[in-house]
């Protein structure tokens, strides 16, 4: 499928394994959310948890930013607004962007440039992180004098540790290359000559997976997993027997006697 221009502020494309590419395209506001962007992730996230063709999203960005997150001009237009408006302003704000968490299919930040702020926490939002090893990661909230917002408080935590957590948001520092491969902010890194090739081939990798099989997974490990060692053997005494009942089971196993790659319908 070409790529499409139905969205504005977004680029659309998808390939013929199940994966579609999300590029956040407003390069010349370094991919900020505005608010006609805010609109148009909102109508695609909706058509996307509706799509049972879609095995994989990635998200990237256009030009040399992935997302220098919110529209600061947007965020700081009424200063002398009650809280209880700035709150009303925001708390959508955060929901459509994180409805990404909702897909039920995995999702990987291709994190070509800087993510700032909100932007950082779109990638963390994204169940697996590769980037640019130039590419920066930031959340300097409190430096422009304000609370993080976009769930930073519990996303970071949740990728990185709270101790890494409070470093990163007390400091305002960047962390790029090995350091944030290090510390857990991108899975790996790439040089940007291959940074487009290697995330096809992970964006593939993933699709191949048994449609069902793999959105079962994807609930087995939201968040921070099974809140004990006992509920993840029930979860898995059920979701297992659920993918052993289904076609694809047979056909994983015929395609590894038959020493082919197998051919997933999601049945």
């Amino acid at each position: 499928m070409p790529e499409s221009r139905e969205y504005p502020l977004l680029a659309v494309r998808r390939t013929s394994d199940g994966v579609l590419t999300v590029t956040l395209d407003d390069p010349d506001r370094r991919n900020a959310m505005t608010a006609p962007m805010t609109a148009s992730w909102e109508r695609l996230m909706r058509e996307i948890a509706r799509d049972e063709e879609i095995r994989c999203v990635v998200v990237t960005g256009a030009g040399s930013a992935f997302c220098a997150g919110g529209d600061l001009g947007w965020i700081g237009a009424e200063p002398g607004a009650p809280v209880e408006k700035l709150r009303d302003k925001m708390l959508p704000f955060y929901r459509i962007w994180l409805s990404l968490r909702d897909l039920p299919v995995p999702t990987i930040a291709a994190v070509n440039g800087p993510a700032v702020g909100a932007g950082a926490c779109l990638a963390l939002a994204c169940d697996l992180r590769y980037a640019v090893d130039t590419a920066t990661f930031a959340v300097p909230f409190t430096k422009l004098g304000m609370h993080p917002g976009m769930a930073a408080t519990w996303l970071l935590p949740e990728v990185v540790g709270m101790a890494t957590a409070r470093e990163l948001l007390y400091t305002n520092r960047a962390v790029s290359g090995a350091e944030a491969v290090a510390l857990g902010v991108f899975n790996r890194v790439f040089p940007a000559g291959d940074f487009p090739g290697e995330i096809e081939r992970i964006a593939s990798d993933v699709a191949a997976g048994a449609p069902i099989a793999v959105k079962l997974t994807k609930q087995a490990l939201i968040g921070d997993g099974h809140e004990s060692f006992e509920a993840a053997l029930r979860w898995e005494a059920l979701a297992q027997p659920i993918t052993m009942a289904t076609e694809d089971l047979q056909e994983g196993l015929a395609a590894q006697r038959e020493r082919r790659v197998p051919r997933f319908t999601g049945a």
